[in-house]
């Protein structure tokens, strides 16, 4: 005899005996699970669910939580400087069938019935901080670098007096309350832009190429240069 089974929104053929690995569900190694989510029954008398088969459920053990393969998530915007990558590796339960019961009938154990979305949910909680103590510190370092790339900081305050950034073309009084609060109050300081600097403000304010394109960094050489002569 099998059975067709649903957890975690995944559908699973069992058999007596067989180990499946299903999203994470809670116990310890050695407790029981109730899967009583039976969308099909087959052998000598199948039957089929609508949705699920009434009376029928599935036995299992748990033999272990793990963790799925590691998940290398890359994002890239050409031209941009945009790069970000993130890990994910999913937690996931080890089970074995121990019995497929039919018409109602009662395990020769108490077993622990799957548990409710509502169960779940505060269960994936307490689990979140668990997870993250448990990840590489690799993909602390890389999430650390992004968000610092994703808030650039150039100054803490403006070194003398700040120059009206407004006089570049384009820049208005609502960009220039923007620009200070990145740390950018001097022409010298866009004047000295490198690419990945110009990349990194354009990502930030999503100015999608204007720096470039109104030549900013050529505008303020030229206030620079009028405020020394």
């Amino acid at each position: 005899m099998f059975a067709v089974i649903k957890t975690g929104g995944k559908q699973y053929r069992v058999a007596k005996d067989d180990l499946i690995v299903v999203e994470r569900l809670p116990g310890d190694a050695g407790d029981s699970v109730t899967l009583d989510e039976v969308l099909m029954l087959g052998g000598d008398k199948p039957a089929i669910g609508s949705p699920t088969v009434d009376g029928a459920a599935v036995m299992a053990e748990v033999v272990s939580q793990t963790r799925g393969d590691k998940i290398v998530v890359f994002k890239k915007k050409r031209r941009k400087g945009y790069r970000r990558t993130a890990g994910h590796r999913q937690l996931q339960t080890v089970l074995k069938v121990t019995d497929i019961l039919t018409d109602g009938a009662k395990p020769k154990k108490a077993a622990k019935s799957e548990p409710k979305k509502a169960e779940k949910k505060a269960e994936a909680k307490t689990e979140k901080p668990a997870a993250k103590d448990a990840a590489p510190k690799a993909d602390e370092k890389a999430k650390e670098t992004a968000a610092a790339a994703e808030t650039p900081k150039f100054l803490d305050a403006p070194q003398g007096e700040a120059d009206d950034l407004k006089k570049i073309s384009g820049v208005g009084p609502a960009l220039e309350k923007k620009l200070h609060g990145l740390g950018i109050y001097h022409f010298s300081q866009i004047a000295a832009f490198t690419a990945d600097e110009i990349a990194m403000v354009d990502d930030h304010l999503n100015f999608k190429g204007r720096i470039e394109r109104d030549d900013w960094v050529g505008q303020a050489k030229a206030f620079e240069a009028e405020k020394d002569s």
